[in-house]
């Protein structure tokens, strides 16, 4: 599994992997419980990462600062090729897949921008004043509170 160069074995230890990707030896352990990274064992049991676990890291992280998951991670990370480092066409491939799905967040969360200081900001999702947003008083028959925004993204 690990590259060999020069006849030397090029693999990352947690702290090299943390140092090196910017995240916690805690986050990277908590990352190959869940699945996402894995690690070889040394036999004195140190976990030892190949280098292109560098990438895969930087790759959650960014997923995750867009609002993706783990599970959906981990399912985007499973399709990715073992015994090589991920292309940029295999990178491209998944964000291909999510577009859509940010692009519906970001349309969601620009409609809350628009309507968060006219809709919530009155109370009118629960009283029955409001004829443009609440008519009637309907979404107060679905429950109490900003019920509008279950249904948006």
């Amino acid at each position: 599994m690990p590259r060999i160069e020069g006849g030397k074995t090029h693999v990352l230890t947690v702290g090299e992997l943390s140092a090196r990707s910017g995240v916690a030896p805690s986050a990277l352990h908590f990352y190959e419980r869940q699945g996402l990274i894995g690690a070889e064992r040394t036999p004195g049991n140190q976990r030892r990462y190949r280098r292109d676990t560098l990438r895969r890291v930087a790759f959650i992280r960014v997923s995750q600062r867009v609002g993706i998951p783990l599970a959906r991670i981990r399912e985007a990370l499973e399709s990715l090729p073992s015994g090589r480092t991920p292309t940029k066409a295999d990178w491209a491939r998944l964000s291909r897949i999510w577009r859509t799905e940010l692009d519906e967040r970001i349309a969601a969360l620009e409609h809350l921008r628009d309507d968060l200081t006219g809709c919530i900001g009155c109370g009118c999702l629960s009283l029955r004043t409001c004829t443009l947003q609440n008519p009637s008083d309907t979404l107060g028959e679905t429950g109490a509170g900003p019920r509008r925004w279950d249904d948006v993204g």
